[in-house]
């Protein structure tokens, strides 16, 4: 009875004309930004976390959250049409997508994108639902040093799940924990890493921090690597799967959305390892695995499920810890701390309207989209034609605008510069700077739940060992690391053995 009093004031909620209208423009985004390659919804939100400060805290969590499920949907759209995935986790969705394009079957394939994307949301967010509250009562009753535990577990495990080099991984996480140590002492109140610089007092400014590393980085970076896209498309034909394609489609909906529920919750890209597993998954389950690669429908419908529900449930560790599970979910915690309220536990008992708000919000969203895409399929096509020399100076423009309209203060313009050529640094040198932003957004809490720790125990370490719970997390954390680093060590060890 009291879940749905809860869904009740969240429907209430998010059915206001303002919370409405915020939905539709996020997801309208969201799909835009899926659609186009190179730009992403980190890079946009970052550019849009200006714009999210003048409104009401659950407003602005709406928006930045249908623009984040809303790149699941639009990123699928051009991998089947033209073969060319605008996210990440829509690579997979393309080997098969656009086989069934080329085949005269793209009405079909985007159809089963868009149901399969639909009943996955659906049910990762029933599933929100219902695990968010007794997460948070359990929350609620853990002390400072399972919370440091559990954040040290969660960072560690968001760098052996990306991508890339473990050690530059876990050197970036480390980076972003020291820069977010910048600015005044929390108990003293003396100055930390400020070189005498006025502007540090506060701290690094987390909007142009964001912006600087990942919209502008991202800009420097496509316009090193180059584009060529083809506008032609073949005619997308009938929308409607058939009985029997219908009937294929049912199990692997079912397994993707199992499969990306579980896996959204995990630290690091939940949405791409969620697609990548669904398609193997797929595969191995098949009578005739020779079938994909070749146009087969189930190639679609699980991976499309799973990176739609992924994107869903990784909103749980969000919610109830605030821990963000991805770099996007990070900038929404971001965003909130500089409206005054502390992601965590409390938020649903001193914020219910935003909680359960948000939560609602995202059926209504996942609707939106599954009525939105089908009919704008030419539109986002065309789209694809807008020239990159004329896109990326008026984000370039929007970025510093945004920035210099937080505080008025040109010193932040320069760091949004700043972020922006060590981001691409960064990436020259194969660093990524995802782990780099959640260890900035993280240090902080991870400091204050440290010293509070230590204030238990009056500054003996032990108390970390002595809880059962906040050993088992931080043993955890240790062998997920070795297990981590174990491949980069035995090949360093097999090239000394080769010389």
């Amino acid at each position: 009875m009291e879940l749905l009093d809860n869904l009740a004031l969240g429907f209430a909620t998010s059915l206001s004309w303002q919370n409405l209208l915020l939905c539709f423009l996020g997801v309208l985004l969201g799909t835009l930004v899926g659609v186009l390659p190179g730009i992403g919804p980190v890079a946009t939100i970052s550019m849009l976390l200006p714009i999210t400060f003048v409104m009401p805290p659950v407003a602005a969590l709406i928006m930045m959250a249908g623009i984040y499920y809303g790149t699941q949907y639009g990123g699928s759209t051009t991998a089947i049409l033209i073969n060319m995935p605008g996210e990440a986790s829509s690579i997979v969705t393309a080997l098969d997508g656009h086989q069934m394009a080329r085949q005269g079957r793209a009405g079909t394939a985007l159809a089963t994108a868009a149901i399969g994307s639909f009943f996955a949301g659906t049910c990762a967010t029933l599933l929100v639902a219902l695990l968010a509250p007794p997460l948070t009562e359990l929350a609620l009753k853990v002390g400072s040093p399972e919370y440091f535990a559990l954040m040290v577990l969660g960072l560690i495990a968001s760098i052996t799940l990306a991508q890339g080099s473990v050690m530059k991984a876990l050197a970036m996480l480390v980076l972003g924990v020291l820069l977010g140590t910048v600015g005044q002492d929390l108990d003293s109140g003396t100055e930390r890493f400020t070189f005498g610089l006025p502007e540090l007092a506060d701290g690094l400014e987390f909007v142009a921090m964001a912006m600087g590393l990942f919209g502008i980085c991202e800009i420097l970076r496509n316009l090193e690597i180059g584009r060529s896209r083809s506008p032609e498309v073949s005619a997308v034909g009938g929308l409607m799967p058939t009985r029997e394609e219908f009937r294929q489609m049912v199990k692997p909906m079912l397994r993707g959305t199992a499969l990306g529920s579980a896996l959204g919750v995990l630290p690091g890209g939940g949405a791409i390892l969620a697609s990548f597993a669904s398609y193997s998954l797929e595969k191995k389950l098949a009578e005739q695995p020779q079938r994909f690669g070749k146009g087969a429908i189930e190639g679609i419908a699980g991976p499309e499920s799973a990176n739609n529900a992924a994107a869903q449930t990784s909103f749980i560790p969000m919610l109830t810890l605030g821990i963000p599970a991805s770099p996007v979910l990070a900038l929404m915690i971001g965003a909130l701390i500089v409206q005054g309220i502390t992601p965590g536990p409390t938020v649903m008992l001193q914020q219910p309207a935003l909680f359960w708000g948000l939560i609602c919000s995202m059926w209504l969203g996942n609707a939106m989209l599954l009525v939105l895409n089908l009919p704008l399929v030419g539109i986002w096509v065309r789209l694809l034609t807008v020239r990159y020399h004329l896109l990326y100076p008026i984000i370039v423009g929007f970025c510093c605008i945004g920035v210099l309209s937080i505080s008025n203060n040109v010193f932040h313009v320069y760091s949004l510069i700043g972020f922006g050529l060590i981001g691409y640094l960064l990436l020259r040198l194969d660093f990524e700077p995802a782990p780099l932003l959640l260890g900035f957004v993280i240090g902080p809490l991870l400091e204050v739940n440290f010293r509070r720790s230590l204030v238990l125990s009056a500054g003996d370490p032990i108390i970390f060992l002595e809880r059962p719970a906040t050993a088992a997390m931080l043993g955890l954390a240790a062998l997920a690391l070795i297990v981590a680093a174990l491949p980069a060590m035995r090949r360093r060890r097999d090239h000394a053995f080769v010389e």
